[in-house]
């Protein structure tokens, strides 16, 4: 629980110990297309349950929906959040927030260690500590901790909103006196966290699912959701540790292209969600695959932040082909849902501050990036 954060001291006027207090700061978010926030009231007021102190920035939630006085109500201070035992935050700090990081303090956060080397040094010549919620181990004690799966959920389910948005056709099936609509055909390649929540998602609108994942591990999981699991001769399983899927051999590529060639021609919809930790995505949608696909297709994906994996995407733009197909490459989309997201967030980091600070935790240890000045 909280109350093990921090060692007992001893109470001034008796004998017995009591609970030394932390002060947890939260930041405002400065990132661009950031609009959440690394806690949330309800969070706050378990951490002041606890006796911990809560210090927000003034405006840090109001991008979430979160007032200033919801966070006073809530017992939290509204003040410098720098000067804290724990940073809490959403997005990696830029180089002026690190600059105001203090030897001691403890960062907590999305801090993107294997693709910013530079900015875990900089962390370090502070001489703060700083734990990467995208390192925490994926194991059973720690799914409460697992932001990395809470906020790829919200991106899942928002990429089918935002595809049945630009469709120019209906995701279910519609009979009528003036004829019969045939349901949207749906592609997802990847089935961890955002994919199978995107297969639920487009299920539930109606839509005909097939999903692709070079893990056959997942291929119950995606049939349980009433979607038909693809597989592709000549691919073996691909899974890594950790649950993530390795880097498929140059062959293996080949022959996932060209068995997914004609499921993507007959798709009016593809969700791409597969990423390789600390390395670019692949490309499972090549030029001419969305070249054969019918005007008016869409095709999202999420990988577009780590280059993305149709051959089409610009990160952050809406691509328009000369065949009429709309291929976007979101940024964050998480936070266009910032009032759940953030809630997710904070109850993830409350969960992290629950376990306690002991480094020989595996827990910790796994999530810890910079320690003493050096990073691990």
């Amino acid at each position: 629980m909280l109350e093990n954060l921090t060692p007992t001291t001893a109470a001034a006027d008796d004998d017995r110990p009591r609970q030394a207090c932390l002060t947890i700061g939260i930041p405002r978010e400065t990132a661009d297309r950031e609009r959440r926030v690394a806690l949330v009231p309800e969070v706050v007021r378990r951490l002041r349950t606890a006796g911990h102190e809560v210090v927000v920035e003034p405006g840090a939630g109001l991008a979430a929906g979160v007032s200033d006085a919801a966070f006073a109500a809530a017992g939290a201070a509204l003040g410098d959040p720098w000067d804290a035992d724990v940073v809490a935050k959403v997005s990696p700090p830029r180089d002026g927030e690190i600059a105001r990081l203090r030897p001691g303090t403890i960062l907590v956060g999305f801090l993107n260690p294997l693709g910013d080397p530079d900015g875990l040094a900089a962390v370090a010549a502070t001489g703060a500590t700083a734990l990467a919620m995208e390192r925490i181990p994926r194991i059973s004690r720690a799914q409460s901790m697992d932001a990395l799966s809470s906020q790829a959920t919200i991106a899942g389910y928002r990429a089918v909103v935002v595809a049945a948005l630009e469709l120019p056709r209906l995701f279910p099936m519609f009979m009528t006196a003036a004829g019969t609509v045939p349901p949207a055909q749906v592609l997802v390649l990847g089935a961890g966290v955002a994919g199978l929540q995107a297969i639920s998602t487009a299920r539930r609108l109606g839509a005909v699912v097939t999903a692709f994942d070079v893990r056959s591990a997942v291929k119950e999981q995606v049939q349980s959701l009433g979607a038909k699991f693809f597989e592709v001769a000549g691919v073996g399983d691909a899974e890594a540790v950790g649950g993530y899927a390795r880097e498929l051999t140059a062959a293996e590529q080949e022959a996932q292209r060209a068995a997914l060639a004609a499921q993507m021609a007959r798709s009016d919809v593809i969700i791409t969600t597969a990423q390789v930790p600390g390395r670019p995505a692949p490309t499972l949608v090549p030029a001419d695959a969305v070249a054969a696909m019918k005007p008016g297709s869409v095709v999202v994906d999420l990988a577009a932040e780590t280059g993305g994996n149709c051959a089409l995407t610009r990160p952050g733009e809406t691509v328009l082909t000369d065949n009429g197909v709309k291929v976007l490459g979101p940024l964050n989309l998480p936070s266009e849902m910032p009032e759940h997201a953030s809630s997710l967030y904070a109850r993830n980091v409350l969960a992290l501050l629950e376990l306690g600070f002991d480094f020989d935790d595996e827990v910790i240890r796994g999530a810890c990036v910079v320690r003493d000045g050096a990073v691990v």
